[in-house]
């Protein structure tokens, strides 16, 4: 254990991470910049004296649980989780699980954009959405959480997915998103929230568990499709995937060809959003 370059580490990283980059607000009178040090204690779940030890080089040698909890309360990558276990004597292991925390800078654009977006996790869990996503799609937000994932409905609501996307694109979603979570489940062996989603999908769809002993693995880059839209019709969309990649997440983007009727149709989907259209 480096106890030296471990208490720089943990300190330059503290002071590089905004309040507003782990959810908290900025208040009045930060005298240091960064993060306070109880701040990261509480966001780590360790007394603050204890971390305070740490940064101050005389803390005893920490357990990988705890090394697990400052690296997610630092908001460390993959690098830098690697380089703080190694700081402390201890050979990193596979990361715990996804993160699920979207960064407010992506939250802000989400929201701003005037096209459908989503922002989804490795295990294709929709963490932030949009109102256009909502009413292109599906509205999120009447959905238990647990149901808020992509895979969930196209495995265990297939049909209804193939009445909105066509079956050709369907299937095609299909085999792409299983081996792109077949790839999930080796970066994270440890994740209950994967392991949990393949069970269930294996336990509910007979198309999936024939799908999953192919053992096929790949990432899923775009997801360009037609939409059977119940109100407006059909709309052919490109799908721009963004990755956002020290959190494992990405951001989908659904665009129409400018002044194309597919264009007018996601137009006037952003004035009746989740509503349904009344019919004389």
């Amino acid at each position: 254990m480096d106890r030296g370059q471990l208490a720089d580490f943990l300190r330059l990283r503290r002071e590089a991470l905004k309040p507003a980059d782990v959810g908290l607000p900025a208040g009045l009178r930060r005298r240091t910049p960064g993060l306070r040090r109880e701040e990261v204690a509480s966001l780590a779940t360790m007394s603050t004296d204890y971390y305070t030890r740490l940064e101050q080089g005389r803390g005893p040698r920490p357990s990988r649980p705890v090394l697990t909890g400052l690296a997610r309360a630092l908001r460390l990558n993959d690098d830098e989780r690697d380089h703080l276990f190694r700081l402390a004597g201890e050979q990193p292991g596979p990361p715990p699980g996804p993160p699920t925390d979207v960064r407010v800078g992506v939250l802000r654009m989400v929201a701003r954009l005037d096209v459908p977006a989503l922002v989804l996790d490795a295990k294709y869990d929709v963490l932030a959405w949009n109102p256009l996503s909502a009413a292109l799609i599906t509205d999120f937000s009447a959905l238990p959480v647990k149901e808020r994932n992509l895979l969930r409905l196209r495995f265990l609501h297939g049909d209804k997915q193939a009445e909105r996307f066509g079956e050709t694109a369907t299937h095609d979603f299909a085999f792409a998103t299983a081996a792109d979570l077949r790839g999930a489940t080796g970066r994270y062996p440890n994740d209950p929230g994967i392991a949990g989603l393949v069970a269930d999908l294996l336990a509910g769809s007979e198309e999936f568990a024939k799908i999953w002993s192919f053992h096929d693995v790949s990432r899923q880059h775009s997801m360009c499709q037609t939409i059977f839209h119940p109100e407006v019709g059909r709309i052919d969309v490109v799908c721009e995937v963004l990755v956002v990649p020290e959190r494992d997440q990405r951001v989908i983007l659904y665009t129409a060809e400018p002044g194309s009727p597919s264009d007018e149709a996601l137009r006037l989907l952003a004035v009746i959003g989740t509503q349904t259209m009344s019919r004389t």
